[in-house]
């Protein structure tokens, strides 16, 4: 069987898997496809669709939209900045998987307001979300600024109310 025209996809994958040291069925059976049929698109004999791909791309942790973006589902130039975006903040060591998708969303919900289309929300955790983004769990996310009065009144006394002017030792 000829080679389909699916770029670098299967060796891809194949890298992907090996780096996180799964079998060739670890991962069909993660991806909950047949370890024959992943084979073939390792070896490039095979096109999957966005479905399978989302599939494995979950059971690799990685994101979806570089696996679609080389299996030519994505426009590379197009959708480059925002797949290489996602890429980035998913691959953060120091972000746990709950802030890396709030940031995902966040960072779809802007791209939405200026106008762009927004990628498949398969990297999203439903129910988690972010203040003033319209996203459903806004109230999962702690407000890290100061409120304007803290900013404005300055410190306050265990009981609540304002700490009077600080004294200096003269």
């Amino acid at each position: 069987m000829a080679s389909l025209n699916v770029g670098n996809l299967g060796e891809y994958l194949r890298e992907q898997r090996r780096t996180a040291q799964l079998s060739l069925r670890q991962l069909a059976d993660a991806a909950g496809v047949s370890n024959p049929y992943l084979s073939q698109i390792e070896r490039g004999l095979r096109k999957p669709s966005a479905e399978v791909l989302q599939q494995v791309a979950k059971a690799l942790r990685i994101s979806a939209e570089t696996l679609y973006v080389r299996a030519g589902i994505l426009d590379a130039e197009r959708d480059r900045d925002e797949v290489e975006t996602r890429a980035v903040i998913l691959a953060d060591p120091t972000l746990n998987e709950r802030q890396k998708q709030v940031l995902l969303q966040i960072y779809e919900s802007f791209r939405k307001e200026n106008g762009f289309e927004v990628a498949p929300a398969d990297e999203t955790a439903p129910g988690v979300g972010a203040p003033g983004t319209g996203i459903p769990g806004a109230q999962d996310v702690p407000d890290t600024q100061p409120s304007q009065d803290t900013a404005v009144r300055g410190p306050r006394t265990a009981d609540g109310s304002d700490a009077g002017p600080q004294q200096t030792a003269s």
